[in-house]
């Protein structure tokens, strides 16, 4: 069962998010690891300050302290990220990181302008594809369900004899 990209939050050295994100996509870089470590993002927002009658628009840190990380978590990953210079560690309870939920994501991206890259989907229901990686890699599928918002779909497989439903990612199929 392969596990998905989620967004998780780390903490770090408050003052050290930007030096932090530009570390760890350093490392992610230069370990080749961008299929497990997507994007690191440091989330800001416009503050208006009024200074002798003039308006002015700086930056502020939403969260200071704090750096999102869309990642897979594994033992490599996990590793990598923990051991970047300036990050005290996840947030989540002991050693097992806990998720953002979609909700919480897309909140914040929304406030810093940055909307959720949806998969452009010309995929239908009752389509034939081809499984292009995981555990049935080559084998060909029935569309019976699609979910655009989680970039998801059901298809089915015949395995000995009998049509077995399984969850991919749109980008783990193609078109016949």
């Amino acid at each position: 069962m392969e596990s998905e990209k989620q967004w998780y939050v780390i903490h770090t050295y408050s003052g050290y998010e930007n030096k932090v994100k530009a570390n760890l996509e350093k490392k992610v870089h230069s370990m080749a690891m961008e299929n497990e470590i997507f994007r690191v993002l440091v989330p800001m927002e416009d503050e208006v300050e009024i200074k002798d009658g003039q308006k002015k628009i700086s930056k502020k840190k939403v969260f200071p302290g704090y750096v999102l990380v869309e990642m897979i978590v594994n033992d490599r990953s996990w590793y990598v990220v923990r051991n970047t210079p300036g990050v005290t560690g996840f947030v989540g309870s002991g050693t097992k990181p806990i998720p953002l939920s979609s909700s919480e994501v897309k909140h914040i991206l929304k406030s810093m302008g940055i909307e959720e890259i949806k998969p452009k989907v010309d995929i239908k229901l009752r389509q034939l594809v081809r499984i292009t990686s995981g555990a049935f890699e080559n084998w060909t599928a029935t569309v019976i369900e699609l979910n655009p918002e989680r970039g998801k779909l059901k298809v089915l497989v015949n395995m000995f004899g009998r049509e077995t439903p399984v969850e991919l990612e749109f980008s783990q199929v193609e078109k016949i």
